[in-house]
């Protein structure tokens, strides 16, 4: 496993600066954003597209740094119910899936959407309990009339340029813990998985490593994003994890993101390092800096240190011992 890192945060440095920083630092890879809104502050994914010599450029500065990219990132919502809002998803992520095939990335990362209830809505509606059963029924209306018939198309296209989609299980989108992920794969084909995001899934009280189990049986998880939450209980208690309060009025917060190691401590990032190695992940750790307590650099630093002494860099030796 290598460790990376989604250089979102670090888009107001030039990309020449920032692949820089993360070599002094320790990092073996990096995700780069493409589109959506991880936005494309280092890469310009429309002028690099059909640009020999751009690619070149890009895999040079990697190359020079020891860096290799783990994935594109387009995180967007191409299930929307505004056509042009979908449409121009869709568009980002078809030419993120083709960019990746021409700079040899074998992953782009992504969301699955979120469709509105019924034809004719305007706003995405998430739905999380089946009663009134109208909201069942517009459950069956996302997945059975919208979201399996675009994604099969859409797996399809990944499958012609040789590339997976690793879909974040999110809230607020159709996809958002392990059971959907793996009937939207089953639905489509193999190209289709998890970019395992841990962070979504500790709030949600779904245990991280047994998650991990169940897809990698399944062998379905194409990336990781190495990002920590903290559930604060003192709030949760009162109002639960369903909290709509702002992401910087942290006091208030049932939860926050939090640098890895501030939500868990080391040895369960351990732990979380093992299963991935017993499921058979090989790729990289990507860390996804979005804990408003601390500077983007520090919490990138720490994320990284944590990791470091948790990731095995050499491959298992025989069980003498078996």
């Amino acid at each position: 496993m290598d460790i990376g890192v989604l250089t979102v945060p670090l888009g107001g440095e030039s990309v020449d600066d920032a692949v820089a920083y993360l070599d002094e630092i320790g990092v073996d890879a990096v995700e780069l954003g493409v589109g959506g809104w991880p936005g494309e502050d280092h890469v310009d994914r429309e002028a690099l597209l059909d640009d020999d010599a751009a690619q070149a450029e890009l895999r040079d500065l990697l190359d020079d740094h020891g860096l290799r990219i783990s994935a594109l990132a387009t995180h967007n919502n191409p299930l929307h119910p505004d056509e042009e809002r979908a449409a121009a998803a869709d568009r980002e992520l078809r030419e993120a899936i083709e960019l990746a095939d021409r700079l040899d990335v074998d992953t782009v990362t992504c969301f699955s959407g979120l469709p509105g209830g019924a034809p004719g809505d305007s706003t995405p509606n998430w739905i999380t309990a089946p009663w009134p059963t109208e909201h069942a029924d517009a459950l069956d209306y996302q997945w059975d009339e919208v979201a399996v018939p675009y994604w099969r198309e859409l797996a399809e296209h990944a499958e012609g340029h040789g590339v997976d989609v690793a879909i974040e299980m999110h809230p607020n989108m159709l996809v958002y813990e392990p059971t959907g992920m793996l009937a939207l794969r089953e639905a489509t084909n193999e190209r289709i998985g998890a970019n395992f995001d841990p962070s979504h899934l500790y709030w949600q009280g779904i245990d991280v490593t047994e998650a991990i189990r169940f897809l990698g049986e399944h062998d379905a998880i194409h990336h990781f994003h190495a990002k920590d939450t903290k559930v604060y209980d003192a709030n949760a208690r009162v109002k639960g994890v369903l909290d709509t309060t702002g992401y910087t009025e942290e006091s208030e917060r049932s939860w926050l993101f939090r640098s890895i190691g501030y939500g868990h401590d080391e040895g369960h990032w351990k732990d979380v390092v093992s299963t991935l190695r017993m499921v058979g992940y090989e790729g990289a750790l990507s860390i996804e800096h979005e804990d408003s307590l601390t500077s983007s650099r520090e919490g990138l630093e720490k994320a990284v240190d944590v990791l470091d002494r948790a990731v095995f860099e050499t491959r298992p030796g025989d069980a003498y011992w078996a």
